[in-house]
């Protein structure tokens, strides 16, 4: 079974083919980065007139790449849900009109569980089930995973996703867009301790996640040190504080996957999500784990981001249950990944 895959959640035009829910037969993706810099962050009407433009060639390469016409695919997959809502339409509605054309059953697929699923995109990945957490700009999110469409959501963020903290720190900072990355950079060269940033836990038995104090914590730090003259204060660089700002981040995060992978009584934990791509994370994480007697899988950074093979996949799944979408299905600017559960 082919299945064509397409995500137009946020700023990425994706498209992917997949074979028999295990080959990555093309995974083709037009970044917006460029486009939205100038910007410290994703312009959502410049977005999806971007999507636009590259959706047709997207698809076209994703197909092409993989030595198909759309009528040898077996249904296509698509993110409806969550996302920005302009964007989701663009991928939706040119998915609906490839799959009626061509007489192609359409897949509806939560952007979430593209993430949660993208670890069996690769050879060596853990077996059900596992716990995972998906943390990226928009979601910072912990599942007990039982089997592909069986999810129990345990945690989420109250607020601020993990990755919209490091935009917006980023931002503070003056480093540009995304952030991420940018953080990463810059805290390699920094002091993790140098500023004891607070770690907002919740209570010791939560498993959901908060960041909107940190990043104000972050603010009003930068704020006295650009009053105090930058680097004059207590000797504090931005590397440091770009550091310190990703231990506060990476320690909770850590901390509340291990809890979780302990409470479910899982051998094996998964990190995916756009932050997953973070080495400094990663490498924590694995130290951690070995401790703490769990197996850590992390998918590539490729399909840590978002991307086309991991709808594809998600949607392989359901296309083998036969569960199909009208073509009269609409976005969802959110959506619940317990949500996909439901059937008609």
């Amino acid at each position: 079974m082919k299945i064509l895959g397409i995500d137009t959640s946020c700023d990425d035009t994706s498209a992917a083919v997949i074979a028999d829910g295990n080959s990555v037969i093309s995974n083709v993706i037009h970044s917006q980065i460029k486009l939205h810099n100038p910007y410290g962050g994703v312009v959502p009407e410049l977005a999806s007139r971007e999507h636009i433009r590259n959706i047709v060639p997207v698809v076209d390469k994703a197909l092409s790449n993989a030595g198909l016409k759309p009528n040898d695919i077996n249904a296509i997959a698509v993110t409806i849900g969550p996302g920005l809502i302009g964007s989701l339409l663009v991928g939706l509605y040119y998915a609906k009109s490839v799959a009626f054309f061509n007489k192609i059953p359409l897949v509806a697929v939560n952007h979430l569980e593209g993430h949660i699923l993208s670890i069996l995109l690769e050879e060596d990945h853990p077996d059900f089930p596992f716990t995972a957490l998906t943390v990226s700009g928009g979601h910072t999110s912990l599942y007990y995973v039982k089997a592909p469409g069986d999810y129990e959501l345990m945690g989420q963020t109250l607020d601020d996703a993990a990755g919209e903290a490091f935009d917006k720190v980023a931002k503070l900072l003056g480093l540009g867009y995304p952030g991420g990355a940018i953080i990463e950079a810059n805290a390699r060269s920094g002091r993790a301790d140098a500023i004891q940033f607070p770690r907002a836990y919740i209570s010791d038995e939560s498993l959901d996640f908060s960041f909107s104090g940190l990043k104000t914590a972050v603010a009003l730090y930068i704020d006295k040190w650009e009053k105090q003259g930058r680097e004059k204060a207590n000797n504090i660089r931005l590397t440091d504080i770009a550091a310190s700002f990703q231990e506060a981040v990476f320690d909770v995060l850590i901390d509340k996957l291990i809890m979780a992978g302990k409470r479910s009584g899982v051998s094996s934990l998964v990190l995916a999500g756009g932050v997953a791509c973070n080495r400094t994370l990663r490498e924590k994480l694995t130290l951690r784990t070995i401790k703490e007697g769990f197996k850590v899988y992390f998918p590539r950074p490729a399909y840590c981001t978002d991307n086309g093979a991991m709808i594809a996949l998600a949607g392989f799944f359901r296309a083998v249950n036969h569960d199909y979408a009208d073509l009269n299905i609409d976005v969802r600017s959110r959506f619940p990944v317990k949500d996909i559960r439901k059937r008609k």
